[in-house]
């Protein structure tokens, strides 16, 4: 979906976003926290220690990139602090320039399945290959601050989806809508990938040349990030083209000396 252009119109799609987050819970309490970039630069964020889940649009903050406030206080955000996750939020938007929305959630099941190890980087379900990509687990690091920021700093400029080990996700896109849904299919993900290894570990994953396949289709929708086929290569047991060539010529190279052998 398209970044609205009215910024009233994006305030209240954040507070519906907030809202579907708090419903399906992937948040708590005051938990969680999404932005969205403005067509001037400026972020639009939510603000700290107030439930996301019941929002108002005049009580989200708008911010510069180095995080100073920019707008001007109205009565229902003159005591709100924007999001102690600020510094994450900005290190999106300074690595990415084509991100316009971040959201910020602890997604319960994918959450316990960086406590129990379990790897996100599996070629096991078709949407998530295409949709998600490659899901690394950053590094724990301490909430709210600039740990935080320095554990996706690298990460973040080659996925769209994060989940920060012990803590929670973190999604981004072209617009905080398809930031929201990317969440939603991030913890279905994971609710089939635990069920999974409930039942005994995934027995047939997806074909190499299957999975070949998906990567094409995330390559036509322009979802395919640099690195990203080497990645799916390395995780999903396909071999790499180049190594490939490497092994057919060591391959080659050995029958060649076993026929001079023979010939001598």
């Amino acid at each position: 979906m398209q970044q609205p252009k009215d910024e009233h119109a994006l305030r209240e799609q954040i507070c519906t976003i907030g809202q579907l987050m708090h419903r399906q819970g992937y948040i708590d309490g005051n938990s969680g926290n999404i932005s969205a970039r403005l067509d001037d630069g400026r972020i639009l964020a939510t603000p700290s220690g107030l439930a996301k889940g019941f929002m108002s649009p005049d009580q989200l903050i708008i911010v510069d990139m180095d995080g100073n406030r920019v707008d001007r206080p109205t009565p229902a955000n003159r005591d709100l602090r924007p999001t102690s996750e600020l510094l994450m939020h900005l290190e999106c938007y300074h690595k990415r320039h084509d991100v316009m929305g971040v959201v910020h959630a602890h997604p319960p099941v994918a959450v316990a399945m960086t406590i129990a190890g379990i790897d996100f980087q599996q070629c096991l379900i078709p949407e998530a290959v295409v949709i998600l990509g490659l899901i690394p687990t950053t590094p724990y690091a301490t909430p709210s601050g600039p740990e935080n920021r320095d554990a996706i700093s690298q990460l973040i400029e080659h996925h769209d989806v994060l989940m920060l080990a012990y803590h929670g996700s973190l999604t981004v896109s072209d617009s905080v809508w398809d930031a929201y849904l990317r969440l939603e299919s991030l913890e279905h993900t994971a609710k089939i990938l635990t069920t999974v290894h409930q039942l005994g570990g995934p027995k047939r994953p997806i074909a190499p040349h299957q999975v070949e396949k998906l990567i094409d289709i995330r390559e036509k929708i322009g979802l395919l990030k640099p690195g990203d086929a080497e990645g799916f290569y390395a995780a999903c047991g396909i071999p790499n083209v180049s190594q490939d060539d490497d092994l057919t010529e060591r391959v080659r190279g050995i029958v060649r000396e076993a026929l001079a052998d023979l010939i001598d």
